[in-house]
């Protein structure tokens, strides 16, 4: 799964991701679900990126989050589940800019927090859905979810309770992701190379998403 990540944006991203116009400033090292988060997308033929909730909220919910969680969805599941084969099937595919993520390990004397992120994309892009759903005075509620899947060897060690991971996207494969026909979208889907990934501990002050500054990425001593 992923629950927690870090995103950072700055102007660079209309001119490096392509897209129509700047991006909203934004930089959270704490992100917890439900909050507006950064999300790219195809908008009318223009690539743009927009701050939405972060826990997908189905368009026939009429603008009511559900009770259960909405912030993963398992790419095994995605195109049947109720929540997400509505987005799946409409192409509403996003991307969700990060610095990084944070997965706990299960350790005999707790659970021990860690850092996770590239060495081959500062910013990296997680592959995610979109939905819209109108409430009953007409405001529309847009959100999103990542997606998961089955941990590389690398992560699993990390996330060895449930043994997932995040769907994270190649640089070239961006095009496909967002505007490609189902097919093409889901080439981009494997688990990213454990040699371009790297790790370390960090503070259990990260558990707290009221804590929200640099110093939670940085390695526990």
């Amino acid at each position: 799964m992923c629950g927690r990540y870090v995103s950072k944006l700055e102007a660079a991203l209309e001119r490096d991701w392509a897209l129509s116009r700047p991006p909203p400033l934004f930089e959270s090292y704490n992100i917890a679900p439900t909050t507006p988060v950064p999300v790219v997308r195809e908008r009318d033929g223009q690539r743009v990126c927009e701050l939405i909730r972060w826990g997908l909220v189905p368009f026939w919910a009429k603008g009511v989050p559900p009770k259960l969680s909405t912030i993963n969805a398992r790419i095994e599941t995605m195109a049947t589940a109720a929540s997400y084969r509505g987005p799946w099937k409409r192409g509403q595919r996003c991307i969700l800019p990060a610095l990084g993520f944070y997965e706990w390990q299960v350790r005999e004397s707790g659970k021990q927090p860690w850092y996770i992120h590239l060495a081959d994309q500062p910013l990296f892009g997680l592959a995610g859905l979109w939905d819209g759903s109108t409430a009953a005075d007409g405001t529309v509620l847009e959100s999103c979810t990542i997606i998961t899947m089955p941990a590389n060897p690398f992560m699993a060690e990390i996330h060895n309770s449930k043994a997932r991971m995040p769907a994270i996207l190649r640089r070239k494969d961006h095009a496909a992701w967002l505007a490609g026909d189902p097919p093409a979208a889901l080439d981009c889907l494997s688990p990213y190379p454990e040699e371009q990934m790297l790790a370390h501990t960090v503070s259990t002050v990260v558990n707290s998403p009221r804590n929200n500054a640099p110093r939670l990425i940085e390695a526990a001593p």
